[in-house]
């Protein structure tokens, strides 16, 4: 990003003669723009995932071109700083793609504009001028947006995709979106532009929520793909040398298998390689000569809990693999025991290894930090027994959904969060960074044990994406740990055993006719499901249980553990049937392959 077209993209604009003539401006020609974008969809909403949809016929067109409006208004309301917004539908088949839009800071888009999104996407063609007329009076007479905000600076959105098909005509219309809210007749040179569109191409999720930061924040790091690559690689190849010098984490090299599920991440892998030299090999699966997501990744790893397909895969006992999911925001690892079974180790693993490693540096470097660990009801019993009873770690649950974890974590100085499914990071406030960097500033001296174990936080706080949940990152994290613990993948997987467990999914008619409570973990709604699965689970040797109605789809998804696969199979299929039975479900009951 060339410091001029920085200074153009920040440059204060020329006040409008009035907002009211800047709102008639904006409306009209974003109106002129869509009726090339038409809307073909009832109501749709927007969630922690943004909108996902299938995307073949053109069906998801509309959605993007209004999310590119909307990210202009958005990074115009925050006085010019740059937004994101994401082409991608992550873990979802290749047919289906979607778009979420990133804060300046990295962070996903605040609760609060989440009905503005689904509003301004749901408003009829016919209505679209009058919806925007009134949105745009509201976010200026509203908290959002100040008179200073509105005018004062030029809007600027990074628009970023993933590798299906249908991405590059969606990320151009998000582009066409933000295009139409500038007056007819400018172009990029303009100085009299409300906003304007970078697109950034292929990359990660993660690294669009990287790029966005460091280009609010250049302290954070260089904003581009290969800013991001030295970045990671840097600390982790210094972490490496350090345990070199101090004789730990084994001998020789160290190498990990990575499925990368036909997505993105095999490009981030291939950048990110080279860094990384005799430190740790990669060795890379499922890197775009197959269908997208298809019987592969961490999503497909998880869920059926068995190895994923591809060209030419053998698993041979030792190896470490690891799978992402599409948009590499997602990893699970997993490995081949010495009796050629299946083994996962999913997010409530990798949290478990983080948080062991990271609360014995902190002690060892002396500090009086509240750590904590987030998690959802989809949590293993154990990881949760073995977090707070063996670490001694205060662990939260909160709802499903990486904004709600994303946020509880901030709660602590070094915030831990993980969902089962692999999409977790960790944070660092304030207060844990300055107190790292303090103590590692110490001229103690080389032998000081706490001066030591504060650098090698230091170098840590690089390793980590804060900004969200990133397969990339927390491989290299994931790697050093083990390399420090000197474990590999049996020795990590024996730190505890998880429960037996099982996932389904029931269609339902109207999933909003489900409601949870305590987290998720408690039913309201409908009316006596939830004494019913009271009674399922006591009488199920250390059964759990508990339903949630899914945010994108009309199904409710069931969790079960038990003392052994076979109770938690048989107490799955029992509260699916009773979900079936009394919350309106249609078609087939669902079964277990």
């Amino acid at each position: 990003l060339t410091q001029q077209s920085h200074n153009r993209n920040s440059a204060v604009l020329p006040p409008p003669a009035s907002v009211d003539a800047l709102v008639n401006s904006v409306c009209q020609t974003a109106c002129s723009g869509a009726y090339r974008h038409p809307q073909l969809h009832g109501h749709v909403a927007y969630g922690t995932a943004g909108f996902r949809m299938r995307a073949d016929a053109g069906q998801m067109d509309y959605i993007m071109f209004r999310m590119g409006v909307l990210a202009a208004l958005r990074s115009r309301s925050l006085h010019g700083q740059a937004v994101g917004v994401m082409v991608t539908a992550s873990h979802n088949p290749e047919h289906d793609n979607g778009v979420k839009l990133v804060e300046p800071n990295g962070d996903m888009l605040p609760v609060e504009w989440e009905p503005i999104a689904s509003g301004l996407v749901n408003a009829l063609d016919t209505e679209l001028r009058n919806h925007l007329h009134v949105l745009l009076s509201t976010l200026h007479d509203s908290e959002f947006i100040t008179t200073a905000q509105f005018v004062a600076r030029r809007g600027r959105v990074l628009v970023g995709h993933d590798s299906r098909k249908s991405s590059p005509s969606l990320a151009e219309a998000v582009a066409a979106g933000v295009r139409a809210c500038n007056p007819a007749g400018t172009d990029e040179a303009d100085d009299e532009q409300l906003a304007v569109a970078e697109q950034l191409g292929v990359l990660t999720t993660p690294q669009l929520h990287y790029i966005v930061a460091c280009t609010n924040n250049p302290a954070y790091g260089r904003p581009s793909l290969s800013g991001y690559a030295e970045k990671l690689a840097g600390a982790f190849v210094r972490l490496a040398e350090r345990r070199s010098l101090k004789g730990g984490g084994g001998a020789g090299p160290r190498s990990v298998h990575i499925d990368a599920a036909n997505g993105v991440g095999a490009g981030a892998l291939a950048q990110l390689a080279p860094l990384l030299g005799e430190h740790l090999r990669l060795v890379v699966h499922n890197s775009g000569d197959g269908e997208l997501n298809y019987r592969c990744g961490a999503d497909f790893v998880k869920v059926q809990m068995r190895f994923p397909e591809g060209r030419g895969l053998q698993f041979e006992p030792g190896q470490r693999w690891a799978s992402f999911d599409g948009d590499a925001d997602r990893i699970i690892y997993f490995y081949c025991d010495s009796e050629g079974q299946f083994q996962m180790l999913d997010g409530d693993k990798q949290a478990a290894l983080l948080a062991a490693y990271l609360i014995g540096r902190i002690r060892a470097a002396g500090l009086n930090l509240n750590t904590g660990l987030v998690q959802t009801a989809y949590a293993n019993a154990e990881s949760t027994r073995y977090l707070a009873e063996q670490l001694g770690v205060a662990v939260a649950c909160v709802p499903t959904g990486v904004k709600h974890l994303h946020k509880r974590a901030k709660d602590f100085d070094i915030g831990v969060y993980f969902e089962a499914n692999g999409h977790g990071t960790v944070l660092f406030s304030d207060r844990a960074r300055s107190a790292i960097l303090a103590v590692a500033a110490d001229s103690e001296g080389e032998a000081g044990e706490k001066v030591e174990a504060a650098r090698e936080l230091r170098l840590v706080m690089d390793l980590i994406n804060e900004t969200v949940g990133d397969a990339v990152s927390v491989l290299l994290a994931v790697e050093h740990a083990l390399a420090e613990a000197g474990w590999g993948a049996a020795e990590w997987n024996a730190c505890y055993t998880d429960l037996p467990s099982r996932q389904l999914k029931v269609s339902v008619a109207n999933r909003s006719a489900v409601t949870t409570t305590d987290a998720e973990r408690r039913c309201v709604l409908p009316e006596g499901l939830q004494p019913v699965i009271d009674d399922l689970v006591a009488a199920t040797q250390r059964g759990r249980a508990f339903v949630r109605p899914s945010g994108t789809e009309d199904v409710v998804r069931v969790y079960a553990e038990g003392a052994t696969r076979e109770l938690a199979d048989q107490l799955a299929l029992q509260v699916a049937e009773a979900v079936h039975r009394l919350a309106a479900g249609v078609g087939p009951l669902p079964s277990i392959e």
